[in-house]
């Protein structure tokens, strides 16, 4: 009896000193979200950057031109600018945000690329550049975009806005909103397609804002740097193939150029917002109110030049990048990598490349349970000290929430 006792003894004060240094560690700790553990940093070797300078963005050029403006695609950095805030009448550059609504409902869920529209009076009356439709006619919505990106359609443009919102005019209020949301203080829409009407006017700058938001839809950049192709037109039984060519000649003339829209009334002079990419960067430059179609391409090309010259990208995490790796104490697994929520760049100086830096933070206070894909910190990027863009860090993997008796198995192991 006496061995079976001390044996039974033993383990009971080995169970006390457990439970006294649970009592130590506290239930308090227990009830408190989880403070993560840095294991592994993958980003450590990225270095530090400077932004370019006045000099850089006020670059000796004098384009002949009202307005004009030189931005990086991935950041949205200016590197150089003339008049970029003075409002002007945009002609049909205006459609950039016409087809950005429309991409932009058809990532909600609220309208798909194949869904068919049918074209009203009011969208078969559009005069200007347009895909001369009938009333009554079909066409998906992927046909009426590719028809606006290619050959600035004004009919389409009042078509796929009927669709969306029911009306032109309402869906002229969602342009307004949505540019007050992206920060665009020098614009204001009156219709879709930039025919001329009162008090309807943009902004170099503005212009370039949602053109960056446009290029990050995929589906864009094969009716963008389409050349020539054909649609059929008309009611059934009197379909005819209608030619569709670019209006962007920049496509042709320009290596790498891949966007974005012209545009051209009387008021308003020739306009253009135009993308190109070389390797890793891609800039976007508008320009406003050139005096022929000629120099419109012209000054463009020149601020192409000027930027891929001058500057280029690093990348400091592509999407998806396993930037560290966390540990949660209550977390099952008990592991999880935070990844970066997208593309995470800085456009540097040429030479300077090796002075771009990133720092990677993760949340101090992570509550579990978490799904796939939540945040659990931020990955932000520096040029010279100053911060110059960023992007959430997600969760790679779904993380159950632990039970107590294993979360103090675990502290306890971690003693020994």
């Amino acid at each position: 009896m006496r061995k079976k006792w001390k044996k039974h003894e033993k383990r009971l004060i080995c169970l006390g000193c457990i439970l006294t240094l649970c009592g130590i560690m506290g239930v308090k700790y227990f009830s408190n979200p989880q403070e993560p553990v840095v294991l592994e940093t993958v980003s450590d070797t990225l270095t530090d950057a400077g932004a370019p300078t006045e000099e850089q963005k006020n670059a000796n050029m004098d384009l002949n031109v009202k307005s004009a403006v030189l931005i990086d695609a991935e950041t949205g950095k200016v590197l150089f600018e003339q008049d970029a805030h003075k409002e002007l009448p945009p002609a049909s550059v205006t459609k950039i945000m016409t087809m950005l609504l429309a991409l932009e409902a058809v990532e909600d869920g609220k309208v798909k690329l194949t869904d068919e529209i049918t074209i009203s009076e009011r969208a078969a009356s559009m005069g200007g550049s347009q895909m001369y439709m009938e009333v009554g006619e079909v066409h998906t919505l992927e046909e009426l975009l590719a028809g606006i990106a290619i050959v600035s359609a004004n009919d389409a443009c009042v078509a796929v806005s009927e669709y969306i919102a029911g009306s032109e005019e309402v869906f002229v209020e969602k342009m307004n909103k949505r540019a007050q949301e992206l920060g665009m203080r020098d614009t204001h829409f009156v219709n879709t397609n930039g025919l001329p009407v009162t008090d309807h006017y943009t902004s170099a700058y503005d212009i370039a804002v949602m053109s960056r938001l446009l290029l990050k839809h995929e589906e864009t950049r094969k009716w963008f740097t389409t050349w020539q192709t054909t649609i059929e037109v008309g009611l059934p039984g009197k379909e005819k193939e209608f030619g569709l060519t670019n209006t962007n000649k920049l496509i042709k003339q320009y290596p790498g150029a891949n966007g974005i829209k012209t545009g051209f009334t009387q008021e308003a002079g020739y306009c253009l917002s135009a993308s190109a990419t070389k390797e890793d960067t891609t800039l976007i430059a508008v320009v406003l109110g050139a005096e022929t179609s000629k120099i419109r391409f012209e000054e463009v090309s020149k601020l192409l030049n000027y930027g891929f010259a001058n500057f280029t990208s690093v990348t400091l995490a592509d999407k998806g990048q396993k930037m560290k790796k966390v540990k949660l104490d209550k977390g099952d697994p008990y592991t999880v990598n935070a990844v970066a929520s997208e593309k995470a760049s800085a456009l540097v100086k040429k030479g300077e490349e090796k002075k771009a830096t990133c720092k990677v933070k993760i949340d101090k206070n992570i509550r579990l349970p978490l799904k796939k894909g939540d945040k659990i910190g931020t990955l932000t990027v520096y040029c010279g000290g100053e911060k110059a863009g960023a992007c959430d860090l997600l969760t790679d993997r779904a993380v159950e929430k632990v039970s107590f008796i294993t979360y103090y198995i675990r502290k306890i192991k971690n003693l020994f």
